[in-house]
This record gives C-alpha cells, sequence and structure tokens, in this order.
C-alpha cells in the first residue's frame, strides 16, 4: 500500500471518529455498550511507524492513526526537538477536552522566508509536549515559556520556538518550549474560519497553564527558580501571554497530580505582537477574556505600527489596561517590522528587541 491510500485510510478513520463522537449518537448507545475498553499498540508495516489507538466495546471503535513514511517528504510526521533534547508530553493520560483534527500531526518546511530564510510549520497537534533547553555555561535560575505563534492553525516551531531557546539559553535562561494543542479556537478548522476572534484558546490555556505547574513542580531538577518562570509568544502565542497572565487563579482542567498544585501565575510575560486582544477597530477597548487586574503579570510589550496581521490597536489596548490597573508594564513600538519577524536580525532596528528584554529583566529584578 502506498503513502497515498494510506493517507485515505487515515483521513477515512477520523471520519469514523467523528461521526462516533457526534453527542446523540453517544447518547443513545452510551447504556448498551459502557463502560469502554482502550487499547493502544504500535505497529511497524512495510516500513510505516503506524501507532493504533483503539476503543471499543463490542461493535463501536475508533481508530487513531499516525504514521511515519520512510519516503522523502515536504511533510514529516511529529516535529523532533534538537540532537539532546527531549519532548515530554504534558498529561499522563488524554488531555482534557480533546478535539478532533483534520489528519494526523505532521511538520513542513514553509515556502516563505523571515530574513530570507523559511521557517518550520508544526500542526495538528494533538499531544501537547514540552521541550527543556538548559543554559550550557552560567544559569541564573530564570526560566522562560515559549509559546510559538500560528493564528491557533499550526506553529511556527523554530522561528518563534527553538530560536527563540538558543537566544535565551545563551543568556543563562532555561527554555520551555511548548507545543500546544492547534488547530484549535479561536481557529476552527471546520470552517477555516475564526467565528469568535476573543474567545479564549482553551486547549491551548490549559496546555500552558499545566506547563507553568510542571516547571514549578520541577524546578530543583531543571536548575531553576520556581519565583523566576515567566511566559514569552508571538502573534496567537502573545495572545496566551496575556491569558495566563490573567486566567491563573483557577485550571480550566481537573487537577490531575501535584504539578496543578503549583501556581500557574507567570512572574513575568513577554508579548510581541501579540493578537486576539483589542474589541472592534475604534478605540482600545480590551477582550474581556483577558481580564487584567493589579495581580497580572509584569509585561513587556513590543510591535511594529506597520503590522497588518495583528494592528498595534491589539498592544495599544493591553497596555492601556495595564496602566489603569497599576500593573509594571513596558512598551516599544517600532515604525517598521511588519508581522511574525521573531528575533533573526535584519536591518530593521525592531530585531534588535531581545535586548531590550535582557535590560528590562534586569530592571525588574528577575536578572
Amino acid at each position: 500500500m502506498n503513502e497515498h491510500e494510506w493517507r485515505t485510510v487515515a483521513s477515512s478513520l477520523v471520519d469514523i471518529r467523528l461521526e462516533l463522537q457526534r453527542e446523540s449518537y453517544w447518547q443513545r448507545c452510551s447504556a448498551r455498550f459502557s463502560p469502554l475498553v482502550r487499547f493502544r499498540a504500535p505497529i511497524d508495516l512495510a516500513g510505516l511507524e503506524v501507532e493504533v489507538v483503539i476503543t471499543m466495546k463490542y461493535l463501536i471503535f475508533s481508530l487513531f492513526v499516525f504514521m511515519t513514511f520512510g519516503t522523502a517528504s515536504a511533510q514529516t510526521p511529529v516535529w523532533p526537538p534538537s540532537p539532546g533534547h527531549a519532548e515530554v508530553l504534558l498529561w499522563p493520560k488524554e488531555p482534557p477536552d480533546a478535539q478532533p483534527v483534520p489528519k494526523a500531526e505532521y511538520v513542513e518546511t514553509t515556502k516563505e522566508t523571515v530574513a530570507g530564510k523559511p521557517y518550520v510549520w508544526v500542526s495538528n497537534i494533538t499531544r501537547p509536549t514540552l521541550t527543556v533547553y538548559s543554559p550550557k555555561g552560567k544559569n541564573t535560575g530564570v526560566a522562560v515559556v515559549v509559546f510559538p505563534g500560528g493564528g491557533f492553525e499550526g506553529l511556527a516551531i523554530d522561528l518563534e520556538g527553538t530560536e527563540v531557546c538558543d537566544w535565551l539559553t545563551s543568556e543563562g535562561i532555561t527554555c520551555v518550549l511548548l507545543k500546544y494543542r492547534v488547530p484549535s479556537l479561536p481557529f476552527d478548522w471546520h470552517c477555516n474560519c475564526r467565528p469568535d476572534n476573543l474567545v479564549t484558546s482553551k486547549l491551548a490555556l490549559e496546555d500552558a497553564q499545566r506547563t507553568m505547574g510542571l516547571a514549578r513542580l520541577h524546578a530543583a531538577e531543571w536548575h531553576i527558580d520556581p519565583h523566576k518562570v515567566g511566559v514569552l509568544g508571538f502573534s496567537a502565542g502573545g495572545y496566551l501571554v496575556a491569558e495566563i497572565s490573567t486566567q491563573f487563579r483557577h485550571r480550566l482542567y481537573a487537577p490531575v497530580d501535584a504539578a496543578d498544585k503549583a501556581s500557574c501565575r507567570p512572574d513575568f510575560a513577554v508579548g510581541v505582537y501579540p493578537g486576539h486582544l483589542r474589541v472592534g477597530d475604534r478605540g482600545y477597548n480590551l477582550n474581556p477574556n483577558v481580564p487584567v487586574t493589579r495581580q497580572t503579570s509584569p509585561t513587556f510589550l513590543v510591535q511594529a505600527e506597520d503590522d497588518n496581521v495583528d494592528g498595534i490597536g491589539q498592544t495599544l489596548a493591553y497596555y492601556m489596561a495595564l496602566k489603569d490597573a497599576g500593573v509594571l508594564v513596558e512598551m516599544h513600538l517600532y515604525a517598521q517590522g511588519g508581522h511574525a519577524f521573531g528575533l533573526r536580525p535584519t536591518k530593521q532596528p525592531i530585531t534588535a528587541w531581545p535586548k531590550l528584554v535582557d535590560t528590562w529583566l534586569k530592571t525588574i529584578g528577575m536578572l
């Protein structure tokens, strides 16, 4: 069976799962076929690495297939971190509020370039992970959880992820890279649209809250100060920065273990060209799903005035709300830079923003 045929099979299996998950179907069948029994088994077949998860009782079943094709392709399954680093699953079992995705997780290198280089795009993430990057030299004890952007459709995992970790570790800061679940709200893959651009990104925020708890639980093991754990995010990840900086009092999910007893409030936050924060096109009213209070994390914001994706109104709305609440905040706006520049150096002054963050961290006593 060739790669195309296997992809067809995988697509059909997803369709089966979607049909079985319909609420009315489960209401009719749960009484007859409950409880359900789960099986998970990896299979190696004709050069394909296949994982099959079966949930069944009598004639009800659903299959999840994740395939690694031995042939060369522009798309490869499941993003691999750089050598010497390992992904750690966030959730010991199925993540809370799990949702179907169009197909299996994949990784591809884009044709689009930033600073003359393409970037790596990851999507269809149903099993979120974290990857710890530790400083090789001095260790300041500071840690930053990084949220790549991607409009909640996918993640720019190197441009706004691993490259950020390279910078942080060079400064003696531990980087915890979060590969959170996408596609997810505010993006809806069923319609390829955003019905409500201001809705809470529930799945991503659950993953972020869980990661903050894990970082503090493993602080000694990872050689970090549990009182110096911050967050940094780009675009959609910048929205996630604002969400976790304001929605930290209660987990969005039932506690799983000791990690969920630790605070998930960031000790500081960095939002780079954030989105989903401004209500409407006039004025600077803040998204009500980002309830700023005096306890909101100290925040650093940076954006370009010619950002035509998430305009500076996003940053201004959040900045003014933070100022009004008495939160420590610093904002930098540049005339040029556009959107999604990451930290790749160009002739644009805005790409020097990491130096400003370094200074700010010293100003607020983190470094």
